[in-house]
């Protein structure tokens, strides 16, 4: 074979090299590293970008050219035109009942559709090219015996890209399949690249949601932190101020938690920390409701929109709660851990600070702690 062409038998059931023309006549440490975690995500999806964007010019990768049509003669004299060029390979189908698989496995960047075959109609073939996800923009030269108006239209109707009268200029056929390969390709190149930005724009809102979560969490616990817990307080509170409805606060603190820690270690102090924020996280039943870590075995909870008795009825449920861990603790008068809860319910006034709230509460916890532990105490 003359040239630098590459030829192939898409569909044929006889040799799959060259063409063969009898045969064709038939057819914190933790946060630090979880952010480590993330950006490494995050690295990944942008370097696969980048591979993309690098990927050649659709001008510079080859030609994939498919040839449906009955006649021999014609895949003959096609085939002879595109002999010579650089970056191009031709495949041929002379079955219209295999075109369609002939098209899928090829994956041409160009099919030239024979419109008159036996059993399917080109026209046919195009519309099932067009329904089919992995073929679908690849473009479509229809050849034609004759040019008519009628024969053009329904063709470019139906989802062709080019119409030519067989058998095409030589000079003329290699232009067309070169031009829409080239655009065939330069969508697919754009296409590929706007996907991989569109994963790193969501790998990186995925790291920075993440990151953010990490800010605001207490690396013990796992509840948000102090930092968090100010500022949704704050939000809260203007809330409050503007809808004039009431702003519940819990301040919490394990009872004898020194003497537990220098009884049993350190470490078992950080897991009853650990238990006593999952249990009062898990005692809250509202989205808004926030459960955080205040500081060292103290913790605070903001409910929005609570009346004092729910307040009341709240706090009770989460000592109860922690009661009932039964959590040993030597030091303490029940023999096991609890706590003593400071509540406060107030309507935000924008002529208050918020850390009045706090302060309320604060107060609720002092009087818990004087009147022997383990135990509610509402003010404000």
């Amino acid at each position: 074979m003359n040239g630098n062409t590459h030829v192939t038998r898409a569909c044929d059931t006889g040799t799959n090299t060259g063409i063969n023309m009898a045969n064709n006549q038939s057819g914190s440490p933790d946060q630090r590293a979880a952010a480590a975690s993330a950006t490494d995500g995050a690295d990944a999806t942008l370097e696969a970008a980048r591979r993309t964007l690098q990927t050649p010019p659709a001008a510079e990768q080859p030609v994939m050219v498919l040839l449906v049509d009955d006649q021999a003669i014609v895949a003959e004299a096609i085939r002879q035109a595109l002999a010579g060029e650089d970056g191009i390979d031709f495949h041929y189908c002379a079955r219209a009942d295999e075109a369609m698989k002939a098209a899928v496995n090829t994956r041409p960047t160009v099919i030239l559709q024979d419109l008159v075959m036996p059993g399917i109609d080109g026209l046919t073939l195009v519309k099932a090219y067009r329904a089919t996800p992995a073929i679908r923009d690849v473009p479509i030269i229809v050849l034609s015996t004759k040019e008519e108006p009628l024969v053009k239209s329904a063709a470019f109707a139906a989802g062709a890209n080019d119409y030519l009268v067989k058998l095409p200029d030589r000079i003329e056929l290699i232009a067309r399949i070169r031009y829409h390969s080239r655009s065939y390709l330069n969508l697919l190149q754009r296409d590929e690249a706007y996907q991989a930005l569109r994963q790193s724009q969501q790998q990186l809102l995925a790291t920075n949601l993440e990151l953010q979560r990490l800010t605001h969490s207490d690396g013990l616990t796992g509840l948000s932190n102090r930092r968090y817990l100010d500022q949704y307080l704050a939000a809260e509170w203007r809330r409050g101020t503007r809808d004039k409805t009431a702003l519940g606060f819990l301040m919490i603190d394990v009872d004898n938690f020194k003497a537990y820690n220098d009884t049993y270690g350190h470490v078992a102090g950080d897991e009853v920390l650990k238990r006593v924020a999952h249990t009062v996280e898990s005692c809250l039943g509202r989205s808004p409701d926030l459960a955080a870590r205040f500081g060292g075995e103290e913790f605070a909870v903001v409910l929005p929109g609570t009346s004092s008795g729910g307040l009341h009825l709240l706090a009770e449920k989460i000592r109860l709660a922690i009661e009932g861990l039964a959590i040993p603790h030597a030091g303490s008068a029940a023999g096991v851990v609890t706590i003593s809860i400071g509540a406060a319910n107030l309507v935000p006034s924008a002529t208050e600070p918020v850390t009045t709230l706090i302060e309320a509460a604060d107060v609720g916890l002092y009087r818990a702690k004087r009147d022997g532990k383990n135990q509610v105490s509402v003010s404000g």
